[in-house]
């Protein structure tokens, strides 16, 4: 990366009297994808990770992100000019409050970060500055401009729910709360309340805007009206009001003596603080959509259930060409071939995330994305990590299958180890538990295995998927730092347990979930299960049945029996004969 732009960034800020500077790995929106436009910190850095930020000071500068990236973090950021850390492990505003000068003023953007973010700066003593504009892009002479692209009607056979009912419900929710408005900052959320969709990031078809519902009924989206064509127009209808983004601080100044709500931990601090100096009561709470957009509404989940069913063709013939073809292939090949797959499955709109294709030692990265400069061949006789998903007009994909390449017999220490993840994903995918359970409760379930035999991964067990949404939603998680939210019946959730060895191998199985009611009839209160959406082997070489319990192989069993009977019948003849051995029944 470019020397001169930390040097270049340095000079901006001496220019402005800071002594200081951070740099989220985020857009105005908070989201984990963000457009080229706002690709700051990989700009910056060279880190292209989707977790992650830097610190810049006078004399030293640091870019920290989680486990899942922190190999990624080394190899594409220059050692001499920045610290590589582990943002929980040391956090970066105790970084930053250690090495800045005393009384030193440090600058943030307030589009970029949230009020709950920005609180754990100040706590740390430090003095923090809002920029009206962002230092970096003073510099960033050669910015790609904004997203253009059109906002398009999401039809109700797909939504399920109109928009209308949406909005009536959320009003009714901020009249409960005693709150006259609400601000929506997450595009997530403009898009399920609205029925629309977009193009504007990559992965996730949101169109990017922001909106503020009313508790009277009335909805304003604050959107560039030429991403608006005459049809979407009329399918927002009335009951919307649409400007300009240029139009959204003077509808903020009208809320004066209103109470609003702002998520404290999703939307940027910019927003409660025109409210505040606009004479508004900031009400914090979370974005009024979060839970009903994860409380999947019947049309919704059997959305889910028919993109998975037509998405594990596109993974059964992937699989079935890695068994026969990997070997003569590279990772970024294999990608490709996964993406060709889909392509030809009705209803495909994209990839729900880049592919992570990992070989061998790249399987240990956790988030590995394959590049041209990483590129390698799929060798014989090592393991092979394939993690992706799909973007379809019913519904999000988000699958992980690890295999062995052969053709000889895998490590009985791989062996162990795979077999240990398998049986945390079984746990999870068989758990039946009491309503009321938050994800932090469920994440030992999978990790129970492992720590037996001392080991375990820096990553959570599980996310939210949303419906032909992003791939990462909220607000509940499978996770020991989980939000202390209970898992819902509706909500999908992802299964993925895994284990990695540096500069050898990684593991993980994942499976994506749909909360239902478990219907005990001896139960005393409400009960949850999990319904598997995902459709596509596990690699029964890579297991040991001896240490698998009878449950755990009936469950297995079970699972292949659905996969070939389901997936079978559409596939080839030459998969088919495949899939039947893949499937076979192990113990």
């Amino acid at each position: 990366m470019d020397a001169n732009r930390l040097t270049a960034l340095r000079a901006e800020l001496a220019r402005h009297g800071l002594d200081g500077f951070i740099v989220p790995r985020a857009d105005e929106h908070l989201g984990e994808y963000v457009p080229d436009s706002a690709e700051r910190l990989a700009w910056l850095t060279g880190f292209t990770g989707s977790a992650g930020m830097a610190a810049v000071l006078a004399d030293r500068a640091a870019v920290f992100t989680d486990g899942r990236y922190v190999l990624q973090l080394a190899a594409q950021t220059d050692a001499a000019q920045w610290e590589r850390l582990h943002i929980t492990e040391q956090p970066p505003p105790k970084w930053v409050a250690e090495h800045a000068v005393s009384g030193a003023k440090i600058g943030y953007d307030p589009l970029l970060i949230a009020e709950e973010g920005l609180a754990r700066y100040t706590e740390a003593g430090l003095t923090m500055i809002p920029t009206t504009h962002n230092p970096v892009d003073a510099i960033w002479t050669e910015r790609p401009a904004p997203p253009s692209g059109s906002a398009l009607p999401h039809a109700l056979s797909h939504a399920g729910r109109s928009s209308e009912d949406k909005r009536a419900d959320i009003a009714k929710t901020l009249l409960a709360a005693k709150q006259d408005a609400a601000v929506l900052t997450d595009p997530a959320s403009v898009a399920w309340l609205l029925n629309i969709r977009g193009s504007d990031v990559p992965f996730t078809p949101f169109a990017l805007g922001f909106a503020v519902v009313h508790a009277d009924g009335g909805n304003e989206l604050f959107m560039d009206p030429a991403k608006l064509p005459e049809a979407t127009l009329g399918w927002l209808g009335n009951g919307v009001s649409v400007a300009g983004r240029d139009a959204l601080v003077p509808a903020l100044a009208r809320l004066a003596g209103k109470t609003v709500r702002v998520d404290p931990a999703g939307s940027p601090v910019w927003f409660a603080q025109q409210l505040r100096a606009a004479g508004a009561t900031v009400a914090a709470g979370p974005d009024p959509c979060l839970m009903p957009k994860a409380r999947k509404n019947p049309i919704e989940q059997q959305g889910m259930r028919d993109a998975h069913a037509r998405d594990a063709v596109a993974m059964c013939r992937f699989l079935h060409w890695v068994d026969t073809h990997g070997t003569t292939a590279t990772e970024m090949a294999a990608a490709d071939r996964l993406l060709a797959f889909r392509r030809d499955v009705p209803l495909f709109r994209g990839e729900s995330f880049p592919a992570i294709s990992g070989a061998g030692e790249h399987g240990a990265i956790i988030h590995y994305r394959v590049t041209p400069d990483t590129d390698r061949p799929i060798k014989p006789n090592e393991v092979y990590l394939i993690d992706s998903g799909g973007q379809y007009l019913d519904g999000t994909t988000d699958i992980t299958r690890t295999v062995w390449t052969g053709p000889g017999a895998a490590p009985a220490e791989v062996k162990a180890r795979v077999t240990a993840v398998m049986k945390g994903h079984i746990a999870i995918a068989s758990a039946v538990f009491p309503y009321g359970v938050q994800g932090a409760h469920l994440d030992s379930f999978a990790r129970r295995a492992l720590w037996a035999m001392g080991l375990d991964y820096d990553h959570g067990t599980g996310h939210g998927v949303g419906s032909y949404l992003s791939v990462h939603e909220g607000p509940v998680s499978l996770s020991r730092l989980a939000r202390p939210i209970a898992i819902e019946e509706g909500m999908v959730l992802s299964d993925e347990p895994g284990f990695y060895l540096p500069d050898h191998y990684g593991i993980r199985l994942e499976n994506l979930l749909l909360v239902r009611d478990a219907e005990l009839p001896d139960a005393n209160k409400r009960f949850l299960r999990f319904e598997t959406l995902s459709l596509a082997p596990f690699d029964v070489r890579l297991l040991d049945p001896a240490l698998l319990d009878p449950g755990e192989i009936g469950w297995l069993n079970t699972y292949h029996a659905r996969v070939l009977q389901t997936v079978g019948p559409s596939l080839p003849p030459d998969t088919q004969a495949w899939l039947k051995q893949a499937c076979r029944e192990i113990g």
